[in-house]
């Protein structure tokens, strides 16, 4: 695994993080970080705010965890910003949502070319608005060539929709004879999921304090080390994160062996 920065002292500047960084295995860190950014709503009804307001918030928190995870060396960040079920929201905040996204994807894509960051969108794309889908295909077009932290946008996307995406895919490949049914392997549902190439999290971070996966790469997680946090996501800083990541290095990864 990647080692992180040296300079790291620079960047994790408060008394939490200084403390926290004493206890930080520089050799052990995550390949894979994903997360469901949880708490939004909540952060916003906390201070008498609409919740389109907490996603306005969440979204710096989003380029906290992409600060975090170059500074810490970890090659894979995945976010859920949009599940499938989102869509069952009050329409004007999947609308605020969806302009949300035009607006950072705009604003932050120089400092993701900056930075190195090559953008991967898993989910449905072609349900998004006109505006949204393009701001995101435009974001991945980009970035396809940086060779720095790869993100993962999880956007319309439902684990259990990609898993029937893949047995359809497979099952066609099955009835056209390129494909027998006795050589389908794990490797072969991995290797028609949206997530295919990129590997599985080594560790699920859950803000807010939620004990839920919420149909988030059901598959992938199989073996995933899960750490929750109370912190709603809004308040989801650099220190938190980091947190999350020596909590996961006090795991002892077993694989489901001894």
């Amino acid at each position: 695994m990647a080692n992180p920065a040296k300079d790291i002292a620079s960047f994790y500047t408060s008394e939490r993080a200084k403390s926290l960084l004493a206890s930080l295995d520089e050799y052990n860190i995550p390949r894979h970080v994903a997360i469901i950014m949880d708490g939004n709503g909540r952060w916003a009804k906390k201070r008498g705010k609409p919740r389109v307001f907490g996603h306005k918030a969440g979204a710096a928190m989003v380029r906290e965890a992409i600060a975090s995870t170059i500074e810490l060396g970890i090659e894979y960040l995945t976010i859920y910003s949009f599940s499938t079920e989102n869509w069952t929201r009050p329409e004007d905040e999947v609308k605020g949502i969806m302009s949300l996204f035009v607006e950072v994807l705009e604003r932050e894509l120089k400092s993701l070319q900056e930075k190195d960051v090559r953008v991967k969108v898993i989910g449905d794309k072609s349900a998004l608005p006109a505006k949204t889908r393009a701001a995101f295909e435009n974001c991945v077009d980009k970035t396809k060539e940086n060779k720095g932290l790869t993100l993962v946008v999880a956007v319309n996307y439902g684990a259990r929709t990609d898993l029937v995406n893949a047995v359809r895919s497979i099952a066609t490949e099955v009835e056209v004879g390129s494909l027998r049914s006795e050589d389908i392997t794990t490797d072969t549902i991995a290797q028609h999921l949206s997530t295919a190439k990129i590997p599985d999290p080594d560790v699920l971070i859950r803000t807010s304090g939620e004990m839920r996966i919420s149909n988030f790469l059901l598959y992938e997680i199989a073996y995933s080390e899960i750490v929750v946090s109370d912190t709603l996501w809004p308040d989801f800083d650099r220190d938190e994160f980091l947190a999350c990541v020596i909590a996961f290095q006090h795991r002892a990864r077993r694989f489901g062996g001894v």
